[in-house]
């Protein structure tokens, strides 16, 4: 007997991208992002902008999703979105319209933990990528998160260790900043550095115990060691940018994988996946590949577009908990705040 279709509308709003994508079952028909440019104009993320083009996008975008997935509203079999952790504004633009669409078609609605779904992206379906076996470990990176989490099942996740102030992305983007760069500085610095010399300029890794991270004291270091140059010789930056980039990711990167090897060795797995926009950078990618042939790992790396915040991710967990009938009833409130 053919199993029937299930067909999952995944729903995105978390920060400043408005997504939505069409699975059918473990499948992705459809993954549609609009992000929002004028936040550049401002070095970051301002959230009221954010909710007000969320407002503008989600109707055209879950309009799209649905054409390039060439199915209609009718044939959904539930809708997954984001409840938290994010911008308050934004989650509450993307649970309103979940739940309005969900209950005018009579059809499941389902929460997902966002950043839950950086991890379980790895679970969709795709053509030369392997799933990662139970147990594995996770790093998700972003701009608003870094942690080490410990994945038992599908939703049996511990958090190992994760970071006591700033996330990897926020020191990528503030010491972007510090060089003129433009935002996000994450990918300017990742190109740039694979001109310069990455032991150029030694920055101090910060001394944090266990699994947990600290960034904060990263960025200040090189924002004095910028301005102590720059004192020196007022085109300090300018001369010897792919250097100093090369050098911020090299200390970076560093950090993470200091964690992940003593990560590791706490707990015999070796089965290691990223996560999150970080988890784009090429360097942390090269030194994953490293780490597999030096110590044996298994290491797993999502493609490009499930790097970022997309509406996939949502999309597979909402098929997972369709699975096991782990519907929401429609008093769920969005949560800024949100633990795995």
């Amino acid at each position: 007997m053919k199993k029937e279709n299930v067909y999952i509308l995944g729903i995105e709003s978390s920060c400043d991208d408005t997504s939505a994508a069409v699975l059918c079952n473990d499948k992705i028909l459809s993954n549609v992002v609009a992000d929002q440019k004028i936040h550049a104009e401002y070095g970051g993320v301002v959230p009221e902008l954010a909710s007000r083009a969320h407002q503008q996008n989600i109707v055209p975008v879950v309009h799209q999703a649905l054409g390039k997935a060439r199915i209609t509203k009718d044939q959904l079999s539930a809708i997954a979105f984001t409840r938290g952790p994010g911008l308050m504004g934004s989650l509450l633009v993307g649970t309103s319209f979940a739940k309005s669409l969900a209950f005018g078609l009579n059809i499941p609605l389902i929460d997902v933990n966002h950043m839950q779904a950086h991890i379980l992206a790895h679970f969709i379906d795709e053509e030369y990528h392997s799933k990662p076996p139970f147990p594995f470990l996770a790093m998700t990176i972003s701009g608003g998160h870094t942690q080490i989490v410990k994945v038992s099942n599908y939703f049996d996740m511990e958090v190992l260790g994760e970071t006591i102030d700033d996330a990897v992305g926020e020191a990528y983007d503030k010491s972007g900043k510090v060089l003129g760069l433009g935002y996000p500085a994450g990918p300017e610095i990742d190109k740039r550095s694979q001109l310069g010399n990455p032991k150029a300029y030694p920055f101090t890794k910060p001394k944090v115990d266990g699994l947990d991270f600290s960034f904060s004291g990263l960025k200040t270091g090189i924002l004095y060691f910028v301005q102590r140059q720059t004192k020196a010789n007022p085109n300090f930056v300018k001369e010897n940018l792919n250097d100093i980039c090369a050098s911020i990711q090299y200390t970076i990167i560093g950090i993470l994988m200091d964690k992940l090897k003593l990560a590791v060795k706490q707990t015999g797995i070796k089965h290691i996946a990223i996560g999150g926009g970080v988890s784009a950078n090429s360097g942390i990618r090269k030194a994953l590949k490293e780490a597999e042939k030096k110590y044996g790992w298994t290491t797993y790396i999502p493609k490009f577009e499930y790097t970022t915040d997309n509406a996939a991710m949502i999309a597979i967990v909402g098929y997972l908990k369709y699975l096991d009938q782990d519907f929401s009833d429609f008093d769920v409130m969005a949560t800024a705040r949100l633990k795995i």
